[in-house]
């Protein structure tokens, strides 16, 4: 394969990460919109469509495994499918946790909300803004913007812990509320989750342009089952 040709693919796997990447980012503000309103019609339509994420993701992986098994990569381009591999992986499991909080609008169905949602958009608002300059960073090979970014999950932290602290006020106040309050702090978690795979995104940007590789210390815990 001409080398023309050969990074007329990558460039496509590029644009196949940015729509992927749109996907998710919508995914997310759905479902926290899903949830402030208790649109149990709209969560079940965004749980069916995760399915076109998830076979979006596997696209991408067998494009990238195509040029990987067919070609001699160099050592960066080799880097780049890693981190499209990489990348597209962490976009599917953060739409898994906009998946996530779609079944907990299900589990809440009609019931009152104990409070009005105030923070939990606020970290929504705040984990798309990150994914978002996260891909474009990836697109731009931005370290620096990378090495910000990680940084702006403190603000997505302090949120989740504001979550669980009013939580935890209202159950004290109304004993009664403990089974709605431990899934709006399950969708708080997912959100939080959401952040901390936007910042393994970043530290793949870093690598894939400079072969450092940085830790920010999270591991991985799994998806919410609910």
């Amino acid at each position: 394969m001409a080398r023309k040709t050969f990074d007329q693919r990558l460039s496509r796997l590029q644009d196949d990460i940015l729509l992927l990447g749109d996907r998710v980012e919508k995914a997310l503000a759905l479902s926290v919109q899903y949830l402030k309103e208790r649109d149990s019609h709209g969560a079940r339509r965004l749980i069916a469509e995760d399915r076109d994420i998830d076979e979006t993701r596997y696209q991408i992986e067998a494009a990238a495994l195509m040029l990987i098994a067919t070609q001699q990569p160099m050592a960066s381009d080799m880097r780049l499918l890693a981190a499209v591999l990489f990348i597209a992986n962490e976009l599917e499991r953060i739409g898994d946790y906009a998946k996530g909080i779609c079944r907990i609008i299900l589990r809440i169905g009609d019931q009152p909300l104990l409070k009005p949602l105030i923070d939990i958009p606020r970290m929504e608002a705040e984990t798309r803004k990150m994914l978002h300059a996260s891909l474009q960073a990836f697109v731009a090979r931005d370290v620096e913007q990378a090495r910000a970014i990680t940084t702006w999950d403190d603000e997505v932290d302090a949120l989740y812990e504001q979550v669980y602290r009013e939580l935890i006020t209202k159950v004290l106040a109304e004993p009664s509320g403990i089974e709605q309050a431990n899934l709006l702090l399950w969708a708080a978690h997912n959100l939080e989750r959401a952040a901390d795979r936007v910042t393994n995104i970043c530290e793949r940007v870093i690598y894939c342009v400079t072969g450092e590789f940085i830790d920010t210390g999270w591991e991985d815990e799994g998806v919410s089952a609910l």
